[in-house]
């Protein structure tokens, strides 16, 4: 196992394409939520600590949760962002195998979520804004992560974010499932990149369930309104990261360079809010979600 997580993850060999769908018919084929979804699964599509490298500066990674270890698969420190001292919290899933296993696909398990809120209420004590990278295709369904209350920690997040008195901006960089997305995911704004997506469950269980067939993941990934485009319509999230041609693997600078200015003009928007402004914006903006029917006037 690598001493430092950091070096370890970076410039990893990965294969040159995604594997495209076998034995699909030619409507999933141009099915544009399953691309997406594959584009967010890419190998080569940049992971948190690319944009940490291109967007921070002086980044100094945080360890451990202080009730029973430190999770690999997430990541946090200080750091700069275009001079103004910020909080970093990311979820990392490693690119080749080696990494991969030491960040546990980046799917975090209870001392995960923990160290995150710990690092996010430092931020809150000191006044430096959260800026939080998701990028995970779920919370680790072990036993071990159960047996440590893994819903339990979510939860908790959750709770705790919606009280935090400084910004709060998520991004979904590439996977956002389900809690493991959402226990990083409340915040003041939230963006996807374009090609992300966010979602209560992957298309393969979804179609496990719906029709007892993961082979019919395009179908749900379609049902599921899960991409960016989906959700900027409902107004789950606050706007879209565009990404260079054909996917961020293909221009990790201007990917990160797109986030940047995201970033940069999201901190300016939320900069007159005071610490019970940010609090309040944070709550409305939950709490419009999903109102979709009006009352009828008699």
């Amino acid at each position: 196992m690598p001493d430092d997580p950091i070096v370890a993850t970076n410039d990893a060999p990965v294969p040159d394409e995604a594997p495209a769908p076998t034995g699909a018919p030619p409507e999933v084929l141009t099915n544009p939520s399953w691309q997406r979804v594959q584009l967010a699964r890419h190998p080569k599509r940049p992971q948190a600590l690319d944009y940490i490298e291109r967007v921070f500066t002086g980044f100094e990674e945080l360890h451990g949760d202080r009730f029973y270890g430190d999770d690999k698969a997430t990541i946090g420190g200080f750091a700069y962002f275009e001079g103004r001292p910020v909080m970093v919290v990311a979820q990392q899933k490693g690119k080749d195998t080696k990494a991969k296993l030491f960040r546990n696909f980046g799917m975090p398990k209870p001392e995960g979520y923990r160290k995150a809120i710990r690092l996010m209420r430092l931020a809150d004590k000191f006044g430096r804004p959260v800026i939080s990278l998701i990028d995970t295709a779920g919370a680790f369904p072990g036993v071990d992560a159960e047996e440590r209350g893994q819903a339990e920690a979510v939860a908790y997040n959750l709770r705790e974010m919606s009280r935090l008195g400084c910004p709060v901006i998520a991004v979904v960089i590439g996977e956002g499932g389900s809690g493991g997305a959402l226990a990083l995911g409340v915040a003041n704004r939230v963006y996807m990149l374009e090609n992300a997506y966010y979602s209560v469950i992957s298309p393969e269980s979804c179609a496990a369930i719906i029709w007892r067939d993961s082979g019919k993941a395009p179908l749900a990934a379609e049902a599921l309104k899960m991409t960016a485009q989906d959700l900027l319509g409902l107004k789950i999230i606050d706007g879209i990261v565009k990404e260079p041609a054909e996917g961020a693997q293909n221009d990790h600078d201007a990917a990160a360079s797109a986030l940047r200015e995201t970033l940069k003009n999201a901190l300016a928007e939320l900069a007159p809010l005071d610490r019970q402004g940010l609090i309040s914006d944070r709550y409305e903006k939950f709490r419009r979600m999903g109102n979709f029917f009006r009352e009828e006037t008699l």
